[in-house]
Parts: C-alpha cells; structure tokens; sequence
C-alpha cells in the first residue's frame, strides 16, 4: 500500500494510531515521538489517521476589476 503523505507530516499514519490508542500523558507522547504538544492533542481529536486535503474551502469565485479586464 503507497501512503501518501503531506510535504510537511511529521507523523505516518501508524504514529497517528500509536498517538489516538495511548494512554501516556500529552508531554511524554510528544517528547518520546520528537513532535510537538499541539501535533499530539490534534490526532487525539480526530477519529481517522488520513491527512485531509489542504484546497481553500472557500474558493474566489468575484473577479477583481483588474482581473476581469484581462480576462476580456
């Protein structure tokens, strides 16, 4: 299986696993694995280990003045 990950992981998806199924204290998960407090409370919330996609949710969908002169 090829697992893709982002440019800038710092966990695999079986890190995530091993952090969401410990019961270690945040601050010795994040010193054991070499990755930050915040990266370790962050896979605890979450129920899935994929990385999500990282396109704006909100995409422009106004042309600015400039913009739609040079499409025309």
């Amino acid at each position: 299986m090829m697992v893709r990950l982002h440019k800038n992981a710092t966990t695999t998806p079986a890190t995530r696993r091993y952090i969401q199924s410990s019961n270690l204290p945040v601050r010795r998960l994040a010193r054991e694995l070499g990755v930050s407090e915040d990266t370790i409370r962050r896979w605890k919330k979450r129920t899935d280990v994929e990385d999500r996609p990282h396109t704006a949710h909100r995409l422009q969908t106004n042309l600015t003045p400039f913009q739609e002169a040079v499409v025309v």
